[in-house]
């Protein structure tokens, strides 16, 4: 699918972008936009062209393609994009194995790519690139809030789960690191798993004081319904990627209350996530999710990028894309040398809202929160 430049014309032009707008910028959009974990991709779409839209440029092509979850489908999509329709920049990839699989190809072959998702420790360390830069997170900033919360909640022993693959690992990895008490089960689940029977049976039988998980998408839907069902009395908490609004609505009651970390919210109070929240709302109908809050601000970086250097020149495009200078949905945004966010990171809770289930936040859990693979970075 291809959304050419009369689509994606903006209305409403940013202050930060200058009259003279520097030459066309094509963005390979590569998302899971079927399958389990559509709704994320769906997200991260549709978050991206409306910050694309509402950046008010005119000269920004956007090229969107689905990589079905599968990593051979996305490195096979890439590649086309890099060699037959010639993009400037990639991103949009939601799944760490399918990142792994395409980002490194794309930087050596002189691509930039910009993630609004993905962010696996190897790319955030040894593997860093000077063409690779993530609006959202390195994989275990929201685990290792968790894990500073759940100290603070006063839990002395957690049962954590998360999904086998890259992201699953580094959220595990995270909480461990920033958690005090004992972990008395480590549990690893099939990529795109629905039933969490033995599971359920492992966290009911294990007497933890909570239970920690990260399973987004479809996963977590899944897993929520089966543990409100099960009637287990042991608390949860997880990262937002597990209660996002792409899971919320399915869920309902079976949420409810239930803390969680995140870099963003919807309540997150700054006229650029006002302006976001509403531009979402009315465009699609619906409440956005962290997904759609890291591409728009992926997209407004790159416009941002646009509007200091052309995209041909790589070093000139390079370091202003470096600079960030542009308005984040989730107030101060800088990049720390491995050119991932240094961000805070909140504790939120699941409420219901005129009918509608959503989060809140209830205050912050790091401040200026940096990963620790950075110190491997060369750059």
């Amino acid at each position: 699918m291809k959304l050419g430049k009369s689509l994606l014309a903006g209305v409403c032009a940013l202050a930060m972008v200058p009259a003279a707008q520097a030459a066309d910028v094509k963005v390979g959009l590569i998302s899971t936009l079927s399958g389990g974990g559509a709704a994320l991709g769906v997200d991260i779409r549709d978050g991206f062209l409306l910050g694309i839209e509402h950046a008010g440029v005119d000269n920004v092509e956007v090229v969107v393609e689905d990589d079905q979850r599968k990593p051979e489908v996305a490195v096979q999509v890439a590649d086309e994009l890099i060699q037959s329709e010639e993009v400037d920049i990639l991103t949009g990839i939601v799944f760490s194995n399918i990142a792994l699989a395409v980002v490194p190809s794309a930087v050596n072959q002189g691509k930039f790519y910009v993630s609004p998702n993905a962010g696996p420790s190897q790319l955030a360390g040894r593997g860093c690139h000077p063409n690779y830069f993530n609006v959202s997170w390195q994989n275990d900033a929201m685990h290792e809030a968790a894990g500073a919360y759940a100290n603070d909640a006063g839990y002395e022993s957690a049962f954590i789960m998360a999904p086998n693959y890259p992201a699953g690992q580094d959220g595990l990895t995270g909480f461990k690191r920033f958690y005090e008490g004992e972990v008395v089960s480590e549990v690893y689940t099939k990529l795109g798993q629905t039933d969490y029977a033995a599971e359920i049976a492992q966290i009911r039988a294990s007497e933890a004081d909570v239970a920690y998980f990260f399973l987004p998408g479809g996963m977590g839907i899944s897993f929520l319904k089966q543990y409100a069902d099960a009637g287990v009395d042991i608390p949860l908490i997880g990262p937002g990627f597990s209660f996002d609004q792409t899971i919320l609505p399915a869920v309902g009651d079976a949420a409810a209350g239930v803390r969680n970390t995140s870099e963003w919210s919807p309540d997150l109070d700054n006229a650029a996530n006002q302006r976001f929240v509403e531009g979402f709302r009315e465009a699609y109908d619906r409440i956005p999710s962290m997904y759609a809050a890291q591409a728009y601000d992926a997209a407004q970086l790159i416009v941002s990028a646009m509007g200091k250097a052309d995209v041909s020149d790589a070093d000139a495009f390079r370091a202003a894309l470096r600079e960030a200078d542009f308005d984040s949905v989730r107030g101060d945004f800088e990049f720390a040398p491995n050119q991932h966010p240094i961000q805070d990171v909140y504790v939120r809770e699941v409420v219901q809202q005129d009918g509608v289930w959503t989060n809140m936040i209830v205050g912050p859990s790091l401040q200026d929160h940096s990963d620790v693979y950075g110190e491997d970075c060369n750059m």
